[in-house]
């Protein structure tokens, strides 16, 4: 039996544990893919530290996960060996609960995740649902496609599905993992791009990234400066940061959004008069489904769109992962693996 290195945690809380498994075969409805990068997310927290109810262990994280078809399983369709393909968030879907029945499988009940409910991409190979696989077109690296299968779908689905259209402003909150992606989309999506930061060290880059304008939520009132330039279409909150949110609401025009990515678990202090007032919108917004992680992929080779990224190898899962959660890598950290 052919063997595998993986990064696993073996229990909650635990350190991550570099072992050998053997490779996995593929059931029916399952595709085996080998690895050929990982990007580490925030929310790989939750199964390291336990975060997330019901997790078996031990689990290797790891949902920005790109890679080739290397086996199908039984009754799979659409799928070769050889494919280059991705899997995000979306791990597959239940089929049969309410939001699946009517199409929205990316809310459905029982959603699996991948490096949560099953074993993610901090592997040589890894077993997804065949549903799960977004094709990966050539143009783009395994590298660089990995964190666009959470962080850039996420952004890129929530601008696309958020009202905006050509010429409106667009807000950016947040200049980080999220944020740096979420400006070269609105740029290329044709808005005028506000990037809203804390401090004046991140202008540089902001303008470089695409932003027309950036505003300093430290030196200035962040809401009234997106009202002077006519008010946002739509706010897209990146930073995991309630107290900014709240603070940025009023900066919508009439009619506009703001749409929440950055996870937090504190409450956003809007009033029912900032919502009737300009008929205000607070939403909330998951990633996207595979087809949708394909979108995002397709449009980021056309224009040029590309994360930031430090690279580790499999052997340094642990030190990638601490660079990441400390908030001083370079926006994206990603896993390599050993060339096949």
């Amino acid at each position: 039996m052919a063997k595998m290195k993986v990064a696993q945690v073996g229990r909650a809380g635990g350190p991550f544990e570099l072992v050998e498994r053997d490779v996995p075969q593929p059931g029916p409805g399952q595709v085996r893919v080998r690895v050929q990068a990982c990007g580490i997310c925030h929310s790989d927290s939750f199964t390291k530290e336990g975060h997330w109810p019901g997790i078996q262990y031990p689990r290797v994280p790891g949902h920005e996960i790109a890679g080739v078809v290397d086996e199908v399983g039984a009754s799979v369709t659409g799928w070769t060996k050889g494919q280059k393909v991705g899997v995000g968030w979306y791990g597959g879907h239940c089929g049969n609960c309410e939001a699946c029945r009517r199409g929205d499988f990316v809310s459905c009940q029982f959603l699996p995740v991948p490096g949560i409910n099953y074993d993610g991409g901090y592997e040589e190979y890894m077993l997804a649902p065949a549903d799960a696989l977004a094709l990966m077109p050539d143009g783009i690296t395994a590298e660089e496609a990995a964190p666009m299968l959470c962080a850039g779908i996420t952004t890129f689905n929530a601008l696309r599905h958020s009202g905006a259209g050509p010429g409106d402003l667009a807000a950016i909150q947040g200049v980080g993992g999220l944020g740096h992606l979420a400006i070269q989309f609105a740029n290329k999506f044709g808005y005028k791009v506000a990037a809203v930061s804390r401090g004046a060290e991140n202008a540089a880059l902001a303008k470089k990234l695409g932003a027309h304008v950036y505003v300093d939520s430290k030196a200035t009132n962040p809401a009234e400066e997106l009202s002077k330039l006519g008010g946002a279409k739509v706010i897209l909150a990146t930073a995991p940061s309630a107290r900014a949110m709240t603070k940025l609401f009023d900066g919508l025009c009439t009619n506009g959004k703001m749409v929440v990515l950055g996870a937090s678990t504190e409450p956003i202090q809007v009033t029912p008069i900032q919502l009737i007032r300009g008929r205000r919108v607070l939403q909330g917004w998951p990633s996207g489904t595979s087809i949708d992680s394909e979108d995002t992929l397709k449009f980021s080779v056309l224009t040029g769109v590309r994360p930031m990224i430090e690279k580790f190898p499999l052997e340094r899962a642990s030190e990638a992962y601490d660079r990441m959660m400390s908030g001083k890598a370079e926006y994206r950290v990603v896993i390599t693996m050993p060339k096949a």
